[in-house]
């Protein structure tokens, strides 16, 4: 493993150095070294195509995105299931939201058909996808199973 991995920060999404074994030993206390506010928040990041890249491509834990729209009821009723997960995924897994309506690209360039889906990358590659909205349970036991 090594000695340090590189976190993109939830609010700037400014790229951050942090010792390996801290996040190994479920450690959330990292500050993001430009804007100062905590590396991990237990809620899921809200990406547009500049923080998608960011989280997606050059940080190196794995991002579980959310691909929804506000007008999709099952992805309103999944929401707090994601919220739930990402508390308790991170840190090993940072969880973030698409708005398939705001973020027209990105929903085209993953080929996303149904709402809501969600995608698991790790080091910028799609490793998995599930479509269909999903308890927090079972989102953690997926993640699980694919990484």
């Amino acid at each position: 493993m090594p000695a340090s991995r590189i976190i993109a920060c939830p609010h700037c999404h400014t790229l951050n150095r942090l010792p390996a074994e801290r996040l190994s030993a479920g450690d959330t206390r990292g500050v993001c070294g430009k804007c100062k506010h905590p590396l991990f928040s237990g809620t899921p990041v809200v990406l547009d195509e500049p923080g998608f890249a960011r989280h997606a491509e050059r940080s190196d834990l794995p991002l579980l995105v959310d691909f929804w729209a506000p007008w999709c009821g099952p992805c309103r009723t999944m929401a707090p299931a994601f919220e739930a997960a990402a508390q308790q995924l991170e840190p090993q897994v940072r969880l973030g939201k698409v708005d398939t309506e705001a973020q027209q690209s990105l929903a085209a360039r993953f080929g996303i058909r149904s709402i809501p889906t969600l995608i698991l990358f790790k080091q910028g590659r799609e490793v998995a996808r599930q479509a269909g909205a999903m308890t927090a349970d079972a989102i953690k036991r997926w993640v699980g199973t694919h990484l």
